[in-house]
């Protein structure tokens, strides 16, 4: 079905657009691929790394109609990934964030359906369920857009994924933790029983790539994560890494949760079980606000959240053999100078 198709990844040098790239690249799949991005620097870098003609750069904003408009022609597929995620400035500059998570998103579906796009994905946060900052705020509007768009769309289908925190990406809190024992200095841990959803790069890319497969218009995908407490990641990393460092317990900082939520309880109401992964199909009903207000639904005060809290979790030794095979932890614990790590 991929065979000379063409896929197009927004905010494709980050690290999804690297793992789908090492996913795809020397298979038949996609004859060609192309990468959108503002960076022209992480595509000289991806460029002259990869020395592959199969992949194409396009430099553009999702921001500009125009931009992506042009990037767009002639392609099938759309992974859509670019976005602000960065929690501090996206709660200093909330307008950035919604131009480029919420306006951004609609150009992209715009320039999809009018360029005869066959479907497309958006990539979504946890942050987004019962969000309590600026990015989660945006990407919970962007989902939103998505879904509203998806109703009347007939050549185009547009639907989501929602994941956790990417283990090892850049920013997170395993790159720190091991900065750290490697300085000799404290392990800072904001809250030991926060917990967090465990995913990898691949899981991620696993999660769209189902998506890209069954997703019907308007449909949200979940996979099932195990996760973890921070206070257990951290001493799962000083037991891998055979340090002793002290851990200081420095409190949650703004804008943080204890335990992240994948699906709300409202979602888990209509959610259809699909093995890894959850689907929630897209609320269809139209303006007749009759049905807004006088028909609930009796089981939902039943239903409980789908969240870091209640997930199965990991413990240390679970964790020690989740994070071994990171690509980080492969290279900078174990030695392993072979380790695909991605950039972004």
């Amino acid at each position: 079905m991929l065979q000379n198709k063409t896929l197009l990844i927004t905010g494709g040098t980050g690290s999804f657009g690297n793992a789908v790239l090492n996913r795809f690249l020397h298979t038949d799949h996609f004859s060609e691929i192309r990468i959108f991005s503002r960076d022209e620097k992480k595509q000289d870098d991806m460029r002259n790394s990869l020395k592959n003609d199969k992949v194409k750069y396009y430099i553009g904003d999702v921001r500009d109609l125009s931009s992506i408009n042009k990037a767009m022609q002639g392609v099938d597929y759309v992974f859509h990934a670019a976005a602000l995620k960065q929690v501090p400035s996206c709660e200093f500059f909330p307008l950035e964030a919604t131009r480029t998570n919420v306006f951004g998103t609609q150009n992209v579906i715009d320039a999809a359906v009018a360029n005869k796009v066959t479907k497309v994905i958006c990539l979504s946060t946890d942050k987004a369920a019962y969000p309590i900052n600026a990015m989660g705020i945006s990407k919970a509007l962007m989902e939103k857009v998505a879904i509203a768009a998806s109703r009347n769309l007939k050549d185009t289908t547009v639907c989501l994924t929602r994941y956790g925190n990417v283990m090892a990406s850049r920013g997170s809190v395993i790159p720190l933790f091991l900065k750290q024992i490697q300085s000799g200095g404290a392990l800072t841990i904001t809250d030991p029983n926060m917990t967090r959803f465990l995913m990898s790069l691949e899981d991620a890319v696993d999660l769209v790539l189902f998506a890209f497969e069954h997703g019907n218009p308007g449909d949200l995908f979940v996979n099932k994560a195990p996760a973890g407490t921070i206070g257990d990641l951290a001493q799962a990393l000083k037991e891998l890494c055979k340090a002793d460092n002290e851990i200081k317990i420095i409190g949650t900082r703004h804008g943080e949760k204890l335990y992240e939520t994948l699906c709300t309880r409202e979602e888990m109401l209509k959610a259809e079980d699909m093995g890894e992964f959850y689907r929630v199909p897209a609320d269809n009903r139209d303006l007749n606000y009759a049905q807004y207000f006088s028909e609930g639904e009796t089981d939902i005060s039943k239903i409980e959240d789908y969240h870091s809290h209640n997930t199965e979790q990991l413990g240390v030794e679970g964790m020690k053999k989740l994070v071994s095979n990171l690509p980080l932890i492969k290279k900078e614990v174990f030695g392993d100078l072979t380790a695909v790590q991605y950039p972004g």
